[in-house]
């Protein structure tokens, strides 16, 4: 009956002394980030934190060392709607991209004049009073920030102001691009399910317009089998693979290409990996000149 005490006193020095170490060298003050990382990724070896728990302190740290102009999404790949837009030409857009907020411009790019949410348009089809529709008049205050601000800043700024998007300017002015809280948040917690995510086990997602959602994990031979395709597999393994390859370069969001029966459009991509696409079966007469190089058809 003494046995088990005396197991349990032996297995719990090991973590308290790691800790008791932890805490002496946070009092003792570290010197520098990388002494810091050398200690949680130890804490990491001895199971006191796990793996999520490790790159979430890393993206933190990571956080207050990088500017908004490393993770915003470019003028050229922004979804936007034209301030004097009909309102079944902006539900095509928000429909089209399903995202739920979208910078409003005038002339071009650089005339931001609002930001409309998505969820701003359901009266006017509850009131189904679309006659009377004005953009001007659902439109919120757009905030601008700076290329160079610190992301820790940013997150700071929009929680207190409950905003979740900024159109991101460059020293003369000019809008460069935008980004949102989920972009900031994705930094420290990595991706964020959207509005295409679906099942973890589940590949291939079909839509009812004939459009398919493809996360690019899916294995060559199950797209095939899916879709009665004959891509080779011998030398990619996944169809973001292929598609890679077939772009030459790591694609952007909105970057489309022709291959075999099939149109490809990237639909999310990171500085590393894609992530997700959107397929459709292009006609006969159209496949015979998919073998062209691909063509950057972001959102406009």
């Amino acid at each position: 009956m003494n046995d088990e005490p005396h197991s349990t006193d032996k297995e719990a020095p090991p973590r308290r002394n790691w800790l008791q170490r932890l805490g002496q060298k946070l009092q003792g003050g570290l010197k520098s980030r990388d002494e810091l990382l050398d200690t949680l990724r130890s804490a990491l070896k001895n199971h006191v934190i796990d793996n999520d728990a490790l790159s979430m302190i890393e993206g933190v740290l990571g956080v207050s060392e990088m500017q908004v102009r490393d993770i915003m999404i470019p003028r050229s790949q922004m979804v936007v709607v034209d301030r004097d837009e009909d309102l079944k030409s902006i539900l095509e857009t928000v429909v089209d991209s399903a995202h739920s907020r979208f910078p409003a411009v005038g002339e071009n790019r650089d005339k931001v004049v609002g930001i409309l949410l998505a969820k701003d348009l359901l009266p006017y089809f509850l009131n189904e009073d679309n006659g009377r529709f004005n953009l001007r008049d659902v439109l919120r205050p757009a905030v601008f920030i700076p290329e160079s601000k610190r992301l820790n800043v940013l997150l700071k700024e929009f929680r207190a102001s409950r905003n979740h998007m900024a159109m991101v300017v460059d020293e003369y002015g000019g809008v460069a691009g935008l980004v949102t809280i989920e972009d900031v948040l994705e930094q420290i917690v990595g991706e964020i399910e959207d509005e295409h995510d679906f099942e973890e086990d589940t590949f291939i997602y079909a839509h009812d317009n004939g459009n398919y959602t493809v996360k690019a994990i899916t294995p060559i031979d199950e797209f095939n089998e899916y879709f009665s395709a004959d891509f080779s597999d011998e030398e990619f393994d996944t169809v973001g693979g292929l598609l890679m390859h077939a772009f030459g370069h790591l694609p952007k969001r909105g970057e489309t290409l022709d291959m075999g029966n099939f149109h490809f459009r990237v639909l999310r991509a990171s500085n590393r990996q894609i992530h997700l696409l959107q397929v459709n079966r292009i006609a006969a007469e159209q496949a015979e000149q998919s073998e062209q190089p691909p063509v950057s058809d972001t959102p406009q």
